[in-house]
């Protein structure tokens, strides 16, 4: 028999996600996690290991310089007794210079949407970590740099999110 979980683990991701992006207060975000925290923005590499290296990355590096309207705009969600696994679409303006997600790439002014997976690990009410992955062609191509795009280096765009799926779920059959 499986525990159950005592505490709503996405109600909890959803307000560390709301400290990020709306709110963009890196102390509230702080106050969710535990003492020793660590985030990984897989692609590249970026975040921070430890309450104060993972403090200094989100004040000067992702909470304060992410576009005014950047959004998460949720595909599928899957909670576990002790983790979050969001599929989402981060969806913005590029008016700022973002240097965790395409380091080296100036604002653009350019609607960018990039399909993205976070993996959330909580202990108690605590978030520990988070794994962020997302796919660099489709940040390269979402972002239409300056340089030159051959045929073949940029799949095709990716379908609009769906709210609900078009395919029912299996039937077990007895």
């Amino acid at each position: 028999m499986q525990a159950t979980a005592t505490h709503d683990l996405a109600a909890l991701w959803d307000a560390h996600c709301r400290y990020e992006f709306e709110t963009r207060d890196v102390d509230a975000t702080m106050v969710t996690m535990v003492a020793e925290p660590y985030v990984n923005h897989i692609p590249t590499m970026t975040g921070g290991v430890g309450f104060d290296k993972l403090r200094d990355f989100y004040a000067n590096h992702f909470v304060g310089v992410n576009p005014p309207d950047f959004e998460l705009v949720p595909v599928s969600r899957t909670v576990g007794e002790s983790s979050v696994v969001d599929e989402l679409v981060a969806r913005f303006t590029h008016t700022t210079y973002i240097d965790w997600m395409p380091p080296g790439i100036e604002p653009t002014g350019r609607t960018v949407e990039i399909p993205l997976v976070a993996i959330v690990k909580f202990e108690g009410d605590k978030l520990v970590h988070e794994h962020i992955y997302w796919t660099k062609p489709a940040c390269s191509c979402s972002w239409a740099c300056s340089k030159p795009v051959l045929p073949g280096d940029c799949p095709s765009p990716a379908p609009k999110p769906r709210t609900r799926c078009s395919i029912p779920p299996c039937q077990a059959t007895h």
